[in-house]
Parts: C-alpha cells; structure tokens; sequence
C-alpha cells in the first residue's frame, strides 16, 4: 500500500508584519534605506563626539604631493623637516604614499633608531598610488576620502600643508574650515611655499575685499603662511613646548 505524499503548507495566508515594506515598493524601500543612512551618521556623530585620551607624544600631520621624487630640494626640505619634529619626540603622520608623504615618513625613521615615535600613514583605497610607502611603521587604509580625513583630524595635534595638488588643497581647506568654525581650536596650522600664501591672498581678495564680505577677516589669518620648512620647523617647536608645558601640568593634577 502506497503511502500519500504530504504536501508543504502553505504560507500566503499568514498576517504580515505590519511594518514590513516589499522589496517591490521601491518608494518605500528606498525612504527605509534613507532614514537608516541618517540614523547611522546620527551613530558616527555620537560616535565622534568622545575624546581620544591624552597622548604620549605630539602628533604632526603632514599634507603634500605624491607625485615629488627624491633627490629634489623639497623632498630634502620635508624630510629635514621630520626628522627634527621626530627629533622633538613627535610621531609624524601622512597620506602613506609616495612623494612628500614618503619624505616625511622617511625623516621620521632616519631620526629615530631607538624606535621611540610612530611613522604613521592613513592611506586611501585608490586606483592608482596603491603602494604604502617603506617608511610607514603603523598603516590604515580608508574606503573613502571622508573617513580618511576625519582620521587625521583625530589623530593630529598640528597640520602642516606642504606644495601638492587637488588633494593637498582638499586637505588643507577642510583643515582650514574646522578651524573657522572652531571644531579645532589651538591647533597650529601651517602652510609652506609661496602656493598657499597665494591661495590666502585670493582668499583676501574675493572673500574680504568684496561687498558684502563673504568672510571675517579673522579667517584668513588662520593659516600661518611660511616661505621655508625652518620657519615651520621654529612655529613647532614652539607649539610643542607649550603642548608639552600643558601635559606635565596635567600630569601633576592628576597624580
């Protein structure tokens, strides 16, 4: 005697979850992956709004081109310029490309044979200028350019924008606005090379200079414009010993 097939039950009579929306609406679908997008930055802001702890060392940060080979008098100048902030006990960081992000990591290893500061390097997953370069001690990679510069601005206790190209000017003026609009406070900003004491100089002019003003004059002093690695290499020190003063004040309340 054969035995009856059972048949699967059925589930297209189930009541639906009431806030369920089909993949087939696609205006509802889509107003779901919105309002999940904003809740998410939501989560990020909340997310950015805690303070990383005290660091060890002074952090610098260092914006230039990738593009600049060795044995040039600039690479020679940033790299000069990284070991004598290296020198200060400050951890150096960089795009982690080539080109002047090279010449600041490799400063940073040549002055520091004890291994007692970080070379460090916050990539940016591109198509092209893939390779970190061989003077990075501690890497990140970032999906997107966002994400990438809200790192260094987490990272850094200084700026310093150097001659490089759209994405050293995306750098610096977004460095520049935070400034503006005090997110950043007391953190030195400089720039070097008659580039940006012109890009400050246009600025003036159409931002200032104009009726009505699209700008407080206060903003365009912002940046402190240097002809020379050695006069930013002076501004830091001098911003280190304070930052230094600060921390050993701290330090003694804390104890």
């Amino acid at each position: 005697m054969s035995k009856k097939k059972r048949s699967l039950p059925l589930h297209c009579n189930l009541p639906q979850d009431p806030d369920a929306v089909s993949i087939a609406d696609s205006e509802a679908a889509f107003e779901v992956v919105h309002d999940t997008i904003l809740n998410l930055w939501d989560t990020v802001n909340k997310l950015s709004s805690i303070q990383p702890p005290r660091r060890e060392r002074y952090r610098v940060t260092l914006f230039g081109s990738a593009r600049i080979h060795p044995n040039t008098p600039i690479y020679s100048g940033v790299r000069h310029l990284a070991s004598e902030l290296t020198k200060m006990g400050c951890d150096i960081v960089t795009g982690g490309g080539p080109g002047l992000m090279q010449a600041a990591n490799e400063g940073s290893v040549s002055a520091d044979p004890e291994d007692r500061t970080q070379s460090i390097g916050i990539r940016v997953d591109l198509g092209f200028e893939q390779d970190t370069n061989p003077f990075v001690e501690q890497a990140y990679l970032h999906r997107t350019f966002f994400s990438r510069l809200h790192h260094f601005v987490l990272s850094s206790d200084a700026f310093v924008v150097l001659p490089g190209g759209i994405g050293t000017a995306l750098e610096a003026l977004m460095i520049w606005q935070l400034l503006q609009v005090r997110k950043l406070q007391n953190t030195p900003f400089i720039m070097v090379g008659t580039m940006w004491s012109e890009l400050t100089n246009w600025a003036q002019q159409y931002t200032i200079d104009v009726e009505p003003p699209m700008a407080d004059p206060a903003d365009i002093s912002i940046p402190h414009c240097v002809d020379s690695c050695d006069e930013a290499i002076a501004l830091l020190r001098e911003a280190h010993e304070q930052w230094q003063a600060c921390n050993d004040r701290e330090s003694e309340l804390s104890d």
